[in-house]
């Protein structure tokens, strides 16, 4: 029989002993690592370094969520003490008419600027990724209108739609078509505004361009030869490995799309008929011009909650559909 030895060199006088041995010699292994000076300075050095973004994100990020959370339980002016309340803001935030108005004309925008924005912004991408001696020129010029401030862009539409001199209706004139007011129909205002979000599809025509320069060449040379056409190769190749950058202009297309608010505030103000006004501007008119600091808060943490749960739900979607792997199959 062979000899059994213990933690230390000692041979145990038993298997309880051996046992005992081994679990302190396992206890010992796991013992947490004692940093060194160096390892120690290094960290130092390093949270210096990251503290502008540790302070920025706490008082701008941290604290205000926090606050907005604490006062949405309470009737606040701005002016007087929170009074607290309960539950009577969130009550009240699912039975305001105006509340789900706000709802619905903000899904209807999201779900119809979003596809067209992300068909958009790849059409550009491929406008960009042409091999030609002037692509520079042409980037630079496909991505400027995405530089245009919001509220530059919404005086310039007012201008365009106007009802009498308006370019557009100028345009129309010209075929015989008459006048109209796109501003004044709650449907054909949501319209322009989608039409306007387009100009800013730049900054995802970018996205696109970095996700198409990551696909590998040779596997477009290899689809050539083998008697692929492009729009074979678009569908098998070029569409399964950009899912993931079209899974990150989703997300923050469908963040972008909830949180619409210059365009209305400044074109319609919420009109015609409250066809525009969107959840951010009626938040927005509860804080700010109805002295309803609480209710907004809440307001405000409803639509936080709801983000993070149709984010959650878009990335197990996304589990279905979005290829990480840089072959074809």
């Amino acid at each position: 029989m062979s000899t059994l030895v213990g933690v230390g060199g000692l041979a145990p006088k038993n298997i309880h002993e051996a046992e005992t041995s081994l679990t302190s010699g396992k206890k010992r292994v796991k013992r947490r690592h004692r940093w060194t000076e160096h390892e120690k300075r290094n960290t130092r050095i390093g949270l210096l370094f990251i503290s502008p973004w540790i302070i920025g994100f706490c008082v701008f990020m941290i604290y205000p969520i926090v606050y907005s959370t604490v006062i949405s339980f309470t009737r606040y002016s701005g002016m007087n003490n929170p009074e607290y309340i309960g539950l009577q803001n969130y009550r009240s935030a699912f039975t305001d008419p105006l509340t789900a108005k706000s709802v619905e004309n903000t899904l209807i925008y999201a779900a119809m600027a979003v596809p067209i924005g992300l068909v958009v912004a790849l059409l550009l991408a491929f406008a960009m990724n042409k091999n030609v001696r002037e692509v520079a020129l042409y980037r630079t010029a496909l991505y400027i209108p995405s530089l245009v401030p919001a509220f530059a862009l919404s005086f310039i539409f007012i201008v365009f739609t106007n009802p009498t001199m308006g370019l557009f209706n100028i345009f129309l004139g010209w075929f015989g078509i008459p006048n109209s007011n796109l501003l004044g129909d709650p449907m054909t205002a949501k319209v322009v505004m989608v039409v306007m979000a387009q100009l800013g599809a730049g900054n995802a025509a970018l996205i696109y361009l970095a996700g198409l320069h990551n696909i590998p060449g040779t596997l477009y040379e290899s689809a050539r030869v083998d008697g692929a056409g492009p729009i074979r190769q678009f569908f098998s190749i070029t569409l399964p490995l950009l899912t993931p950058t079209i899974l990150f202009n989703l997300i923050t297309g469908i963040s972008g799309a909830l949180q619409i608010f210059t365009q209305s505030f400044i074109m319609t103000n919420g009109g015609p008929d409250n066809g525009t006004l969107f959840y951010m501007l009626y938040l927005y008119n509860n804080a700010f011009g109805y002295a309803q600091l609480g209710y907004a808060s809440a307001m405000a943490l409803l639509l936080f909650v709801f983000g993070i749960i149709l984010a959650y739900f878009v990335y197990w979607i996304s589990q279905k559909f979005v290829n990480y792997d840089v072959s074809a199959d």
